[in-house]
């Protein structure tokens, strides 16, 4: 199937049912408006040149008339490209240049920014600013004139669905270097829902979805996900940690997804008691391992609406899934079990493997390589670098894991952040788990930084209060052993966050490394 029959699916379940809430602007539409409104859409890109497979970027905060234009863009067979707003203009102009962009639809709130990546991207020809006109750039409903639903010609569809058209190319993560494009085939969407809405599905036959965290990035396939099951979409302008407990409680939400770090944030809220949160069903974290601890925390106050999802742009959003009976059941029973990401999903196949494309023995490490319709097609014009993570017939993550006797996944590191440290391989995710443990520390963040004698040292830098470098360092060393623990502690009032909201660890190592490539003395 195509991506926009995954929208048409939950519009059949119920057209009369509301599809979106804006909560910023006040709009309400029903899964019946929003699918006209897609063809109305789709219908006037269509009368504007905009061609089978071409390129629509959307730039903006959070917006109920964003999400129906991603729809009308799948509905004219385009191909998705989310301009993250928290990257700096040059990155997000890198990008835009690579993929050859054309068409953008953007928010007058980023009318300032638009005009930057105007000056920066001769690629980019035709904008549309959702709310209002804006000089020469006509706004949604002016570029809906003279056009109806009923002009929608249908593209070309085969008896599979296109199931090789792309529906985006997606940024990749870019802590390496800049953003790599990852072509996401129908085939691979509707793999990812599917699977999705294996987990997500069949809780509750009036789905509400609470939509916070950003469009453009993991809470736009997950928005998308959930519509597929006749969910209506609550939208927040962006994260906030009171508006998200307030809007759980005023709206019922059943579903809805956070990065661990901001769930972290709902915790030490103060508005966290004050509100009730039985309506919740799915609280799904995905982005980056999850402190064991701090989701104990989220089941006794969220309930047992607590999962995880394990994924890459790559491999988007469910490789692995942790489902809330059993991080409930963990949570009391076996607390360990906690530090897992879950069992592997069963639209794909896992292996931990060595350098040598060798599988480990279980309980050891190895790089997590996946094979299956989830992973996506290829980096867009990169053929060596795609070749390079496809070695051996699988996928490589490039992160590190281990599986347990009951077939539980766990995410040990990123291969690149491991620290080797006296001959002895650290895993930093491991430590930094251990750290975020203390009550008082509410962030933690481990690397190497050189040391003359053992070549790497165990660094951490931490967002706490009332809690000193010592008594961390023997927390973990009586928690992990002498080799794991930190030698040295920092202070930083926040960590700071790559576009994608993960920890700048590149950033923070500056400080040590400069600019050179990681390497041991």
């Amino acid at each position: 199937m195509r991506a926009i029959d995954y929208f048409d699916r939950g519009h059949d379940r119920d057209p009369s049912r509301l599809a979106i809430i804006d909560t910023e602007s006040g709009l309400k539409l029903t899964f019946a408006e929003t699918k006209a409104l897609t063809e109305r859409i789709a219908a006037a890109l269509q009368k504007h040149g905009f061609e089978n497979q071409d390129l629509l970027g959307f730039y903006g905060p959070n917006d109920g008339m964003l999400l129906v234009a991603v729809l009308a863009m799948w509905r004219a067979n385009g191909k998705w490209i989310p301009v993250n707003t928290r990257n700096a203009i040059d990155a997000n102009a890198a990008y835009i240049n690579y993929v050859r962009l054309k068409w953008m639809v953007y928010h007058s709130s980023k009318a300032d920014e638009v005009q930057q990546l105007k000056d920066l991207c001769p690629t980019l020809q035709h904008f549309v600013c959702l709310d209002q006109r804006l000089g020469n750039d006509p706004s949604l409903e002016e570029f809906m004139a003279g056009v109806s639903a009923a002009d929608f010609v249908e593209p070309e569809i085969d008896a599979f669905g296109n199931l090789m058209d792309m529906v985006g190319i997606f940024p990749t993560g870019g802590t390496t270097g800049p953003s790599k494009g990852a072509n996401v085939t129908n085939l691979g969407w509707g793999t990812m829902i599917e699977t999705a809405a294996d987990g997500m599905g069949g809780r509750t036959d009036s789905p509400v979805a609470l939509v916070s965290a950003p469009i453009t990035h993991a809470a736009g396939p997950i928005a998308l996900s959930t519509m597929s099951l006749g969910a209506t979409q609550v939208i927040l302008p962006g994260f906030d940690a009171e508006d998200v407990l307030r809007t759980i409680a005023e709206y019922k939400v059943t579903h809805m997804y956070l990065p661990p770090t901001a769930m972290y944030q709902c915790l030490a809220s103060p508005e966290i008691g004050k509100h009730d949160y039985s309506s919740l069903k799915i609280f799904i974290l995905v982005g980056s391992p999850c402190s064991p601890e701090k989701l104990r925390q989220a089941v006794e106050i969220f309930g047992p609406a607590m999962c995880q999802a394990y994924g890459q742009v790559e491999c988007p959003m469910i490789v692995a899934w942790f489902p809330p009976e059993d991080v409930a059941r963990f949570a009391y029973e076996a607390p360990e079990k906690l530090a897992a990401c879950g069992k592997p999903t069963r639209s794909i196949k896992v292996a931990l493997m060595d350098d040598d494309g060798n599988q480990v023995p279980l309980g050891e490490a190895g790089e997590i390589c996946v094979r299956g319709a989830l992973v996506t097609h290829s980096y867009f014009e990169k053929p060596e670098e795609t070749a390079e993570i496809r070695k051996f017939g699988w996928h490589h993550t490039g992160d590190v894991g281990k599986f347990d006797k009951d077939g539980y996944l766990y995410i040990v590191d990123r291969k690149k952040d491991m620290v080797v440290s006296g001959g002895f391989n650290v895993f930093t995710a491991e430590v930094e788990a251990a750290v975020t443990e203390l009550a008082q520390v509410r962030e933690a963040c481990v690397f190497g930084i050189p040391h003359e004698k053992w070549g790497e040292q165990v660094h951490a830098v931490v967002v706490a209060d009332g809690i000193t470098e010592a008594e961390i360092i023997a927390y973990t060393k009586e928690r992990l052993g002498g080799v794991k623990a930190p030698k040295s502690v920092e202070f930083i009032d926040a960590i700071p966050r790559t576009a994608a909201g993960k920890m700048d660890k590149k950033e923070l190592r500056k400080k040590y490394w400069g600019d050179a490539q990681r390497m041991v003395n």
